[in-house]
């Protein structure tokens, strides 16, 4: 379901105070916050009120960062967040063969598709669109 804030029907407090709205307020920065602000009455016989304001943020200081967590973990011997060691010497196995044999990099003009020899690695499986072959003169 969806709300909306509307104008109330009928100002209830101090009618003099202009610019006093009920709000909703969602900020991500400097601080992420989310605040719900109204109206509310004062004690006593008058009828006065006062801006209150219920106010929720993030509290920056209170959390790790992320490699605060990651050596906390590691002395829990919590492994969540840690790759196994099959899996790591698998890409190893990847990056290897590219670092034994590298190859100088091709150079081809700034805003094209890349080199014309990047079409090569997919003749195999019938090539690839190249959009900009195509192109209206």
């Amino acid at each position: 379901m969806l709300g909306r804030l509307t104008q109330p029907p009928q100002t209830v407090f101090d009618p003099q105070v202009d610019g006093h709205r009920n709000h909703i307020r969602f900020r991500l920065q400097p601080e992420v916050a989310i605040a719900l602000a109204a109206r509310a009455k004062l004690s006593g016989e008058e009828m006065l009120g006062e801006d209150v304001e219920l106010r929720v943020c993030r509290q920056p200081g209170e959390e790790m960062t992320p490699y605060e967590r990651l050596l906390g973990d590691a002395a829990d011997g919590d492994a969540t967040l840690f790759a196994r060691e099959d899996a790591v010497e698998a890409a190893w196995r990847i990056v290897e063969g590219v670092l034994d044999e590298p190859t100088e990099p091709l150079l081809y003009q700034k805003g094209s598709w890349g080199p014309a020899e990047a079409g090569l690695l997919a003749d195999d499986i019938g090539g690839w669109h190249d959009p900009s072959a195509h192109e209206p003169v």
